[in-house]
């Protein structure tokens, strides 16, 4: 539980470090990563757009604030 916590501190530090980003490679394949991002994301107002698994296999996600948009792609 203390390393989920530890993930969730870090993504969302990520997230706040990095928010003139538009395209982020994270391990979305983790079910801890992507609920994390989610959780993240939404409290900071962002709606999860779009997830789809692209030609290589990797997983999508399209969040989007306004007319922003941040794609988040698995490693």
């Amino acid at each position: 539980m203390k390393n989920v916590k530890l993930l969730c501190a870090s993504l969302m530090l990520l997230l706040s470090i990095s928010l003139s980003a538009t395209e982020l490679k994270l391990d979305l394949k983790n079910p801890d990563v992507r609920k994390c991002l989610l959780e993240a994301a939404s409290n900071q107002g962002w709606l999860l757009d779009t997830v789809y698994q692209d030609s290589e296999g990797n997983l999508v996600f399209i969040l989007t604030k306004g007319e922003e948009t941040r794609t988040y792609t698995s490693l």
